[in-house]
């Protein structure tokens, strides 16, 4: 479907536009000057919404824009509907499908803002910067005649500079080591944009990949890394939803075909006026020898869902971590004449066992935009007993587990929200972007010095955080105006010491580096490597 021009099903990210205006219209206007009345008529043929706009473009006492009023009221009509039908303006569209789309025109840089001054962390291999030279470390100082250095620049004033049209020229200035100054020009290109992060071997048995979207290229890149799993003789595999908000529904059906035999349901939808339409895995499983686990947390949603849902039913694998979020309606998309677009809810959709898992809306979009806040306040991240069924009734899995909608997809395993060494004094470094900054400057400073080690796992294995490392990086924070707290950082030190590791690993060999030391002290990752599928799934 995804390839329609005028209209897709959607199961999009949760975060979406906040959508906050409107106006109210009432059924009788009159102008003080004649005494006029016009009347909400029921007369066949008239088309009140149509009556009113033009009434206010033409008599209202100044000036508006009547494509203006226009968005705003299918803005609040989609608004009120429920928290996923919603209008995009031309300018958001492009912008918002771009994630799922996997790729977007520009120069093919990863970088970062720092003082001021933009850093290269890495130019994507094969990208544009790369072939003519571009190197990490070096700092953009202009991109054509605009001076982007030491002027308070944001990303989206550097993305609109550096993205543009394939084939479309720009000529940046960089400064290399501090002194030499270099220009480039560019040829703008295709930039792909990964859904899958990284996959790798956790330990000889059990591999770890981890999927932060669901788009149009999701499911090769999928199939891609659980190969690379399985060839180096994977018998268990992690597959990381956490944080994953969603997007087409069919890169979820694309990713489960490679764990059922043709035929096997996977998913349904069904809404007012359309039919109930059923997607069935199309070819006999390739991974059918391979242990499942899916990690999934309370911003895990829709085709998250979806995914987790038919493993979860069929008892093909085991469900680890908190309630996913409870996202179970379907959006079509429909690109109007202004370049706008409508993302309308048209039906819901049902796992296997027929559970449809969206939860609750009736108490307004903020509410349940906010319901992470109401889970942790009443005890859900941190207790499986604390979970709120809103929906009572019973579904099976095909081996007669019983499981509910109840707003999301409830864990077969929980693990509670890890707060044991949390601190106010960690929560200000993580505000402050602290410990990100620091490693960024460590690892940028000291490029040339990491040519000791052979690759990440090499740095995971040899490089400690010393002492004196440690002081520097208080002496920065204190710099940023993060206070040293003796208790706080005490609590918290292994947690501080992990995430500068990884990070300064992250900014020299990117998620290559970052996720091997990231995932070591991950509860629900070592939960999930240590279970007893057979026993968890009644086998």
């Amino acid at each position: 479907m995804e390839n329609n021009q005028n209209w897709k099903v959607f199961v999009p990210f949760v975060t979406g536009l906040a959508l906050a205006f409107g106006f109210w219209m009432g059924t009788t206007f009159v102008t003080e000057e004649s005494g006029k009345v016009v009347s909400n008529r029921s007369d066949n043929g008239f088309d009140m919404l149509t009556e009113v706009i033009n009434y206010i473009d033409a008599e209202y006492v100044d000036e508006v824009s009547k494509n203006e009023i226009i968005e705003k009221t299918v803005k609040r009509i989609l608004k009120d509907l429920d928290p996923h039908s919603y209008y995009i303006s031309p300018e958001e569209l492009a912008e918002m499908n771009e994630p799922l789309e996997g790729n977007f025109d520009g120069i093919g840089i990863q970088f970062n803002i720092q003082n001021d001054t933009l850093v290269v962390i890495d130019p994507i291999v094969g990208g544009p910067s790369e072939k003519v030279g571009i190197k990490a470390g070096d700092r953009i100082i202009r991109v054509n005649d605009s001076l982007i250095a030491g002027v308070g620049v944001r990303n989206r004033t550097v993305l609109k500079l550096l993205k543009g049209k394939k084939g479309t020229k720009v000529t940046i200035t960089v400064t290399r080591r501090k002194t030499e100054e270099l220009n480039f020009s560019i040829i703008r290109d295709k930039i792909p944009i990964h859904s899958v992060s990284i996959s790798y071997m956790l330990n000889e048995k059990c591999g770890y990949i981890k999927v932060d979207r669901f788009g149009a290229n999701t499911s090769a890149e999928f199939y891609s890394g659980m190969r690379k799993l399985v060839a180096s003789d994977a018998d268990r595999i992690l597959i990381d939803l956490r944080g994953n908000g969603g997007g087409y529904m069919n890169a979820a059906t694309d990713m489960l075909d490679g764990f059922f035999d043709k035929g096997e349901l996977l998913v349904y939808t069904q809404g007012k006026s359309r039919a109930k339409s059923e997607s069935f895995a199309r070819s006999n499983e390739e991974f059918d020898h391979i242990e499942v686990v899916v990690l999934m947390d309370e911003s895990s949603a829709s085709a998250s869902e979806i995914f987790a849902g038919a493993i979860q039913d069929h008892d093909r694998g085991v469900i680890v971590g908190r309630r996913s979020f409870g996202k179970g309606l379907v959006q079509e998309q429909n690109i109007w004449p202004n370049g706008g677009a409508t993302r309308l809810t048209i039906a819901r959709y049902y796992t296997p066992s027929g559970r449809c898992i969206q939860k609750p809306y009736s108490n307004g979009v903020d509410a349940y935009n906010n319901d992470y806040y109401h889970r942790y306040e009443t005890g859900e991240l941190l207790s499986k007993d604390s979970i709120n069924i809103t929906d009572s009734s019973i579904y099976k899995t095909d081996n007669g587990r019983t499981v509910f909608g109840s707003g999301g997809i409830i864990p077969d395993v929980f693990v509670a929200l890890d707060t044991t060494q949390g601190s106010a004094f960690l929560n200000q470094l993580l505000y402050n972007g602290v410990i990100y900054g620091f490693a960024f400057q460590y690892a940028d400073y000291n490029r040339a010095s990491f040519g000791i080690y052979e690759n990440p796992l090499d740095f995971k294995t040899s490089f400690e955080v010393s002492d004196k490392l440690m002081k520097d990086f208080i002496s920065y924070a204190d710099d940023k105006g993060v206070v040293f707290d003796t208790s706080g950082f005490e609590r918290s030190e292994n947690i501080i010491i992990s995430r500068l590791k990884a990070n300064i690993a992250r900014n020299i060999w990117g998620n290559e580096g970052f996720y091997p030391i990231w995932n070591e002290r991950d509860r629900t990752i070592n939960e999930a490597i240590s279970l007893d599928v057979d026993r968890v799934l009644g086998r």
